[in-house]
């Protein structure tokens, strides 16, 4: 894991951010690279789970709603973190991830804060910080961000920011209704920030205070929740495996009762085996009828659905799942990340799927030489009309092809002195190392092909 946060680093997938001043823990900012691979991932699980389905639409609900919707929603009073302090340091420390980190083995998330409290006092556990054992009794902390709505000071109302992006789907479910001809089954998709108070582990970007999600509620009758759960299971696994994913370093999870959302009456975990543990890199979940019964309990609107056909009126029931696109960025950095010896020399290199590489290709004049530089600068713009490119003419090839290797990028195409002869470059590829001679005017047709195989 700390070669792969030096390389996101060095190589401008992401930074610590307010690096400047000293830093702000818990939050992260994804530079050119990182932006590029987050959008592809974004745009492939948008065309997957939304354009090539008849039954999905999309949402992008503001990130500030109602405090009303956050308790209707049970957030205000149940949205919770068990933490406790050093009383000498004054550090502050999520109380299961104390337990799993220093028990290993044992799940903690969810259980009473009675129970965490007794578990750390039975085992002496220490702040992780100084190492004191003088720890304070566990005590929850609720996780949603609080702001404030107004200009003069005394007519400030308090407000949210978004925990997650489920309730901007369910108030808007009338909406929907009304605006789309939908029909149960269906889905209403969003992508786009959430935030939440909480401390992490330093992981990198794999828990922070501001992430990226993909989620979707899938609206069905209840007798059908059983069958909808398992296809969505199995939706998501092939997602993965697409994706390029190594199936040994997935497997599921089931929440046990004492960890399972308040909402949810079955929850499974696709957890990736990270360098740090088994830990959650999507969620899939069972929400029953909860928020929308509770949303027309709270504001006196009938969100009920009837069915055309029949005219039969009720609440449906909700299959949620949910995608962590900042945490999938860095589960698929760790997947991809290779170290090779090529010519006793040691390669790093990111083998991502082609479709989801943050560039496609790269252009390299040999030499910094002017005819070269001014050949390549017009294939460069040749292929960028097709395949995001970059272009790099620092003149050493050997540095070129690792800086390349590092980001991922399938495809460098090499200009030299052959090329202002007969109008052919050479293209090599990233995983094999292999090099073929290929015509300018086939150039785009020879990479959209390789992107094939």
């Amino acid at each position: 894991m700390d070669k792969i946060v030096a390389l996101a680093k060095r190589r401008g997938f992401f930074y610590p951010s307010s690096d400047l001043y000293g830093g702000l823990a818990n939050t992260w900012d994804f530079g050119h690279y990182g932006v590029l691979l987050k959008n592809n991932l974004r745009d492939l699980w948008w065309k997957r789970f939304v354009l090539q389905r008849h039954d999905m639409v999309g949402l992008d609900a503001s990130t500030i709603l109602s405090p009303k919707v956050w308790q209707a929603s049970g957030h205000v009073t149940g949205f919770n973190d068990a933490l406790v302090d050093c009383k000498n340091c004054h550090n502050r420390t999520r109380a299961d991830h104390l337990i799993e980190n220093k028990l290993k083995g044992k799940k903690a998330e969810g259980l009473p804060v009675e129970e965490l409290t007794k578990i750390i006092k039975e085992n002496s556990l220490k702040c992780p910080k100084c190492g004191s054992a003088e720890l304070t009794d566990v005590r929850k902390f609720n996780l949603l961000f609080e702001t404030h709505i107004g200009i003069v000071e005394e007519e400030k109302s308090t407000a949210y920011l978004r925990g997650e992006l489920a309730q901007g789907i369910f108030i808007n479910f009338k909406n929907i209704l009304n605006s789309m001809r939908v029909l149960i089954p269906f889905g209403i998709a969003s992508q786009g920030k959430a935030f939440r108070n909480e401390i992490t582990m330093g992981q990198s970007v794999f828990r922070t205070l501001e992430f990226d999600l993909m989620e979707f509620e899938y609206f069905i009758k209840e007798s059908e929740w059983e069958k909808t759960f398992k296809y969505w299971q199995d939706q998501m696994w092939q997602f993965a495996m697409d994706l390029g994913f190594n199936k040994n370093k997935l497997r599921w999870r089931e929440h046990e009762d004492f960890e399972r959302s308040f909402y949810s009456k079955k929850t499974v975990d696709l957890e990736y085996q990270f360098d740090f543990g088994w830990k959650e890199m999507w969620g899939l979940a069972y929400r029953t009828d909860y928020d929308l019964k509770n949303h027309m309990k709270q504001s006196g609107k009938d969100l009920n659905y009837i069915d055309p056909k029949t005219g039969e009126k009720f609440i449906p029931h909700v299959i949620e799942p949910t995608f962590g696109l900042s945490r999938l960025t860095l589960a698929i950095l760790e997947d991809a990340y290779c170290e090779e010896k090529v010519n006793d020399k040691l390669r790093a290199v990111l083998k991502f799927k082609p479709s989801i590489s943050p560039i496609k290709v790269a252009i390299f004049p040999l030499q910094k030489d002017e005819k070269l530089k001014e050949k390549a600068r017009l294939i460069y713009k040749l292929i960028n009309d097709v395949f995001v490119c970059d272009f790099d003419d620092s003149g050493n090839i050997g540095q070129m092809y690792r800086r390349q290797d590092e980001i991922s990028t399938p495809f460098c195409v090499t200009i030299d002195y052959q090329t202002l002869e007969d109008e052919t470059v050479t293209v090599r590829d990233r995983d094999t190392m292999k090099q073929d001679r290929v015509n300018i005017n086939d150039l785009v047709k020879f990479i959209r092909n390789l992107f094939k195989v």
